[in-house]
């Protein structure tokens, strides 16, 4: 689940990140490898005719019965389910329905898992039965933004670098990023410093430190940037209706690179990548 962007860190205003113990870090690693394994378990779901809400159903009963953990949303400031649910043009936070899925449609599942107090969060793009080229397209193109990100991250990078190479990537297939909502530190909290845009300025923002954790997570866009929040203070959605996909990893910024604490089973990049 995505934080709201703030206007100190788009001014690009240093924030303390929180700076995780051996101790911390391998709660991160379980919560990370559980919130990866409700994404694998729920593939198989998504298919033409079966509702977000069900899906939201399964997702719950398989973290709370099967993983003995709890799921992040549900309740938090208010959010009434237990997964976030984004179809076509909803960019983030969709609320589960009980509108069926058809044939065509890309959504965007987001799931945060609670184990003994530390969240891991993480998100995928599903296409329900054969995807039209433009979402397939779109979708692939925002994963690849995500990899090449994942692939900078060790001590010492700057967020604006990490966020200028999402922008540079996404745009240049004529894509454009979301800028309201961002990526962020995590941890015992679901949403800690810093922030983590998918845009900005190379060699701006808060340095990289081993031991941090945070998500990236960009929101891209087939058409233009502006977003819309619905009135059930949730739902954003694209102000043009163009379609919209995000995809998301928790790390850990190792003392030579990155670990993705959320990696699943059926991606190619490394768990573990050393510069």
């Amino acid at each position: 689940m995505c934080a709201v962007a703030n206007l100190k860190n788009r001014l690009g205003v240093s924030m303390s990140a929180v700076i995780k113990t051996p101790e911390e870090i391998e709660k991160m690693r379980i919560a990370g490898r559980l919130a990866a394994e409700v994404l694998e378990m729920i593939g198989p779901y998504v298919k033409p005719g079966v509702t977000t809400d069900e899906l939201n159903t399964i997702c719950h009963d398989y973290i709370v019965n099967e993983q003995k953990a709890v799921p992040a949303p549900l309740n938090y400031h208010g959010f009434p389910k237990s997964i976030c649910t984004s179809v076509n043009h909803v960019i983030c936070h969709g609320i589960p329905n009980d509108k069926p899925l058809k044939a065509g449609d890309i959504i965007n599942i987001d799931v945060t898992v609670i184990k003994d107090g530390y969240h891991g969060d993480t998100s995928k793009m599903f296409y329900v039965g054969e995807p039209s080229i433009q979402g397939k397209r779109l979708s692939e193109i925002t994963q690849e933004s995500l990899y090449l990100a994942i692939k900078m991250v060790k001590p010492g990078v700057r967020l604006g670098d990490i966020g200028a190479a999402i922008q540079k990537y996404a745009e240049g297939f004529k894509y454009s990023i979301v800028r309201e909502y961002c990526g962020h530190g995590i941890g015992k909290e679901f949403h800690e410093e810093p922030q983590v845009m998918h845009y900005g300025k190379s060699g701006t923002g808060e340095a990289l430190q081993a031991g941090m954790c945070l998500t990236i997570e960009p929101m891209v866009n087939a058409g233009k940037r502006q977003c819309k929040l619905l009135k059930d203070d949730w739902t954003v959605v694209t102000k043009d209706r163009s379609l919209s996909a995000q995809w998301e990893h928790t790390l850990l910024v190792t003392d030579n690179g990155v670990e993705i604490l959320t990696l699943r089973s059926d991606e190619t990049i490394e768990r573990v990548i050393e510069h």
